[in-house]
This record gives structure tokens, sequence and C-alpha cells, in this order.
């Protein structure tokens, strides 16, 4: 069986598999964000949005940098472009599939109205 990177797309997916996770990104991408700013964007304690900065930094998708009492977050290195393509190939697959069975309908819409007259 061939292996597909799967602990560095287990880690992106499971990363971006929690809304939050996928609002802070939306955040950063704005701007900078320390980390009781986020806490307090998305109402919740300190240590809940630790830990989701935690996952966010394991997938490379944030970093921090602490400058006195203050961590400060912001997008990080990973851009996706791995996961990107991985599903850009099933959108692909799927779309040829689709064409192929929006064919066949077509093709049966066309012998019904002959098969009528």
């Amino acid at each position: 069986m061939v292996q597909y990177k799967q602990t560095h797309f287990d880690t992106s997916f499971a990363a971006l598999s929690d809304a939050t996770r996928r609002g802070v990104l939306e955040r950063l991408g704005r701007s900078d964000a320390s980390i009781s700013d986020l806490a307090e964007t998305f109402r919740m304690t300190l240590t809940g949005m630790k830990k989701h900065i935690s996952v966010l930094e394991q997938a490379g998708l944030v970093t921090s940098e602490k400058v006195g009492r203050v961590r400060t977050c912001r997008l990080g290195l990973s851009r996706l472009e791995q996961e990107a393509e991985w599903i850009e190939q099933y959108r692909r697959l799927w779309d040829a599939r689709f064409d192929r069975l929006d064919k066949i309908v077509e093709d049966l819409k066309r012998r019904e109205n002959n098969d009528g007259q």
C-alpha cells in the first residue's frame, strides 16, 4: 500500500477539522494577534486557546513568539499546497465522473425522445 505522507496530512487535516481553528486562521490572515486577543475573540479560556494554537503550530499553520508576557501568533509557513493538490486530484476525478454521467443522461433523454416520436 502506498503511503501518502499520512502523518503530515493527518496533522494538517486534524488541525483544519475544528471550526475554532479555522476561525483562528482567518483571524490571523488579517493580522497577527496575541493568544489573549484570540481567546477573547472566540470567547474561550487562555488554556483552551493555547491548545488550539498548539495543534495549529504542529501542523505548521501558525507560529508564535513570546515577548515578555505576551505570546503573539501569526500565520505559519505551511501554505497547504500538498493538501490542496491532494484535494484537487479528487475534484478532477469527480468532475470527470459527473461529466460521463451527464453524457449518459443526455443519451438516455435523446433515446427516450426518439422512441416517443
